[in-house]
């Protein structure tokens, strides 16, 4: 998950979120849709100076405000794509957007998962080639993991699902990656105490070092200054506002690039990785 990003699924948010409304779709008192899309512009701007070619889901007026965070309708695997499903009613149609994009991008499908089973992309962490976690929690449950499972085991892949506190309640997003980002493979950003303690130990055992976040800046942030996206082995895009945690990283050996995302990331629960989709590392 933090190899050198080469292609990337992303959605304007000048399209997506143009006629959002707040109390709709859970948004902060911060948002506000002008403002987030010239934010989410500064962040299509460092993902291209990265090198990564970016695919645009769509540029459609259709009013899905959320589909701007690429991350959670669908899952890459080294076979193709898996279709997911999502946990929240207002973004049921999404996963339809993700494969009609990979239908043109030429990008295969290896599966889907159907209703009543239900997986956002925000609680798939892949460990290595050959395991992934998902957090089981309030947008993924056990029979949208069990299908994740069936489609991933023919190819090797061990699929291990791990329970998720509630944290702010139902109508909040914590996914397992709000609590956890990968900065190389063997080095990840943790917020220690909402990590599944079994999630925890399998870090541990495989020799995942792990950089702790500011508990102070988690809190402030919703968890966001926790959401950061690498674009390659030890560099990373996050959320301004946030110096400890990013003093952290830096201490680790990583390069930090930020931007300003208070009306696009802090409003909306969604940070740098979950407004992107990777399809291609290397």
């Amino acid at each position: 998950m933090a190899g050198p990003l080469k292609r990337v699924l992303m959605r304007s948010a000048a399209s997506a979120m143009r006629r959002a409304e707040p109390a709709e779709w859970h948004y902060g008192a911060g948002f506000d849709p002008q403002k987030a899309a010239a934010q989410h512009e500064q962040l299509t701007r460092l993902v291209a100076r990265s090198g990564a070619e970016i695919e645009w889901l769509t540029d459609a007026d259709d009013g899905l405000a959320d589909s701007v965070f690429t991350h959670d309708p669908s899952l890459m695997t080294d076979h193709g794509a898996v279709i997911l499903s999502m946990g929240k009613a207002l973004r049921r149609t999404e996963p339809g957007l993700h494969e009609a994009a990979y239908g043109r991008m030429g990008v295969p499908i290896l599966g889907r998962v159907e209703a009543p089973g239900q997986v956002e992309g925000g609680d798939c962490v892949w460990v290595d080639a050959n395991t992934l976690a998902v957090g089981r929690g309030v947008r993924t449950n056990q029979d949208g993991i069990q299908q994740l499972s069936n489609l991933l085991s023919p190819k090797g892949i061990q699929v291990f699902g791990f329970d998720l506190p509630l944290w702010h309640g139902e109508e909040a997003c914590l996914h397992l990656m709000s609590v956890i980002s990968p900065l190389a493979d063997d080095l990840a950003l943790v917020h220690a105490p909402l990590l599944p303690a079994a999630f925890y130990q399998m870090l541990k055992a495989r020799g995942i070092r792990l950089v702790e976040g500011d508990a102070d800046e988690f809190h402030a942030s919703n968890g966001l200054s926790l959401n950061v996206l690498p674009t390659a082995p030890l560099e990373v895009i996050a959320v301004a506002g946030f110096p400890k945690t990013a003093e952290a990283m830096r201490a680790a050996g990583c390069t930090v690039s930020t931007f300003e995302a208070d009306a696009l990331c802090i409003a909306c629960e969604g940070g740098p990785t979950c407004l992107t989709r990777p399809v291609l590392r290397q």
